[in-house]
This record gives structure tokens, C-alpha cells and sequence, in this order.
């Protein structure tokens, strides 16, 4: 696969204390680039400054939220690149409150998008989107001519978000990419409940010797490990052919439900799992099985997934039985 050099380059991470921003930040500073993380630590974001534990004094860190106008327009000079993973992103959260998910998600990226503009026009922007805008598939593999029509409203204003980033790429010439990311996971990633990924919720309770709740289990899904996103987000970022495009993100063949729990406990070594019927409060927003297809980042980028599921999550319950204090 084609790899990137980042090395002594100015890179802003919105979300940086986050799952997948403090694994890139990470892998940023390993380079040698020069990175300032903004993250608001808003309680139920994601937020951890443990994850970027034995890097603090290598980063420069602003704990402020992309709705500050003043604090992102100081913080966007000067820089090169910008990965925007700030975003509302629980889909229960934004049904039970639409308005801070809008607000989040529309109106902290205007402000962002605004602060490259004025200040910034020649910064390269790569957005982290969501499969969850797709909605139900009218086809698999959902490739990215798919319709858009999501089931809950943090679908909607993700959407928005790739809508602000195109029109400001197309009218004031920002060059912006954008990664349509799926069920992403590994190290860092939030378990202590399921707000961001189910997958999450399901690692704290083999780890915590709790039997999984599986809803119904036949559905399918694939699944992207955390290093292969990086590794898609830092090319999109610095090949010039992605200037303008959007990418699916996703991972190898796609598992029922059912089998990723049989595999998880297999891997933890013991556990157990319940097959119970799918809560009706969900059930609208369900959609059936879903997986990616990816082969436009392939033939453009030369990306895809490398690391095999199961990798992924022996390499995924060793981090968290190491460090689940400080994420339970």
C-alpha cells in the first residue's frame, strides 16, 4: 500500500481525543509532523486524554470546541493539513436531542469551513463522514452512488457536513476530501456504552465477564480496523487525485452479527452471548444488513483494508484488558 509523508508538516486533528483522532495523532507525530488536537471533551464525545498517553508533550493541545469562531480561526493559521473527525456522532443521542446534533454538525463545520476561508484557503481538508448516511441499502455492496436517505437525524446533518465541505471546495476552491468511514474499531475506541459503536459495548462486557446482548444476530456488517482508516485518511490527505472525492471506507467480507460475537468470545477465550429480539424503539431505524464497497478508494488510492478481523480483535481486547480503567 502507498504511504504517506507527513514529516514536519503543520496538521490540525478536530476530535484529536477521540477513538480514531488520537490514533492518527499518534501516528502523525511518529512522522515527525508538527500536530495541534482540538477536542472539546464534551462528557459523552468520546474525548480521553489517556489516549494520547506518552505523547502530551509532543502535541499541542486546545481544549475548545469547533463552535468557537475565535479560538478555530487562531488555531487554523499556518496549518497545512486539517482532518476533521469533530462531530456529534451518536445516533441514539441525536433522535433524543436533534438540536446540539444540528448544531454540531452543521454549524460547528460551517464555522470551521468559514475559518479556512478567511484565514487558511490553501489548507488541504480531509472530512470524516459516515456509512450511517446511506440509510437502508437498496443494494450490496453499498458503493457511493447509493441513495442518501438516513434513518435518524445524525444522518441527516453528517450528510449536511460532506454538503458544506463540497460547496466550499467547489466555490472558494478549498481542497477538501472526504471518507465515508464503517463500524470502524480497535484500540481507544469508547466501550463504556454503545453510543458511538455497538462493537465497543460488547468489548466491555467480555472483558467485564458479561454475557453479549446480540439484537436478532442474522444482520450483516463489515467492519474497519483503526489503523487501516488512518492509513486511508493520511493518503486522501496527501494524493492530489483525491482532491474533491468521496470514499468509502470499509472492511474485508462482511460477518452476520451472530458469528462476530462467536468470534469475539473465541478470541477473549470465554464468554457468552444472548440472542434477543430487537428492541422496537430501534427497529425503525434499523437497516438490515449492510456492507461496503470500496473499490473506488482502491483504484484511485490504492487502499484497502489489511487487517483481518480477528487481528483486529485480539489486538483490540489486549489494549483494553491492559488499560480498562481508564475507559470503563
Amino acid at each position: 500500500m502507498k504511504r504517506s509523508n507527513l514529516s514536519d508538516c503543520n496538521v490540525l486533528v478536530t476530535g484529536g481525543l477521540g477513538f480514531i483522532g488520537s490514533t492518527l495523532t499518534r501516528r502523525l507525530i511518529q512522522l515527525g509532523a508538527n500536530v495541534t488536537v482540538i477536542d472539546s471533551l464534551i462528557p459523552e464525545s468520546g474525548g480521553n486524554l489517556f489516549n494520547i498517553s506518552g505523547f502530551e508533550k509532543k502535541i499541542h493541545i486546545s481544549i475548545s470546541d469547533i463552535r468557537d469562531s475565535g479560538k478555530i480561526s487562531d488555531l487554523i493559521r499556518g496549518q497545512d493539513y486539517l482532518f476533521n473527525l469533530a462531530a456529534q456522532t451518536s445516533h441514539l443521542d441525536s433522535l433524543q436531542d436533534p438540536f446540539t446534533d444540528l448544531d454540531i454538525n452543521c454549524r460547528g463545520q460551517i464555522i470551521l469551513l468559514e475559518a479556512c476561508k478567511e484565514m487558511n484557503p490553501d489548507i488541504r481538508i480531509v472530512f470524516t463522514s459516515t456509512r450511517q448516511i446511506y440509510g437502508k441499502p437498496q443494494y450490496l455492496p453499498v458503493d457511493e452512488k447509493h441513495p442518501l436517505q438516513p434513518v435518524d437525524p445524525n444522518g441527516i446533518t453528517k450528510a449536511a457536513g460532506e454538503w458544506y465541505h463540497t460547496l466550499y471546495s467547489n466555490v472558494y476552491g478549498i481542497k477538501t476530501s472526504i471518507l465515508r468511514l464503517t463500524n470502524t474499531y480497535g484500540p481507544r475506541m469508547r466501550i463504556k456504552d454503545a453510543r458511538q459503536n455497538f462493537l465497543g459495548w460488547w468489548v466491555h462486557q467480555v472483558i467485564q465477564g458479561q454475557p453479549i446482548d446480540v439484537w436478532d444476530g442474522r444482520q450483516l456488517r463489515d467492519f474497519t480496523y483503526v489503523d487501516d482508516v488512518v492509513d486511508a485518511l493520511m493518503i486522501a490527505a496527501t494524493d492530489e487525485s483525491a482532491c474533491g472525492q468521496v470514499f468509502n471506507v470499509g472492511g474485508e467480507e462482511p460477518v452476520t452479527l451472530k458469528s462476530l460475537a462467536e468470534l469475539l468470545i473465541r478470541v477473549n477465550g470465554s464468554g457468552d452471548y444472548h440472542i434477543k429480539e430487537y428492541p422496537q424503539e430501534r427497529r425503525r431505524i434499523d437497516i438490515g444488513d449492510f456492507y461496503t464497497g470500496y473499490s473506488r478508494i482502491t483504484k484511485c488510492l490504492k487502499w484497502r483494508p489489511e487487517v483481518q478481523l480477528e487481528a483486529g480483535l485480539t489486538r483490540t481486547l489486549d489494549y483494553f484488558r491492559q488499560y480498562k480503567d481508564h475507559y470503563l
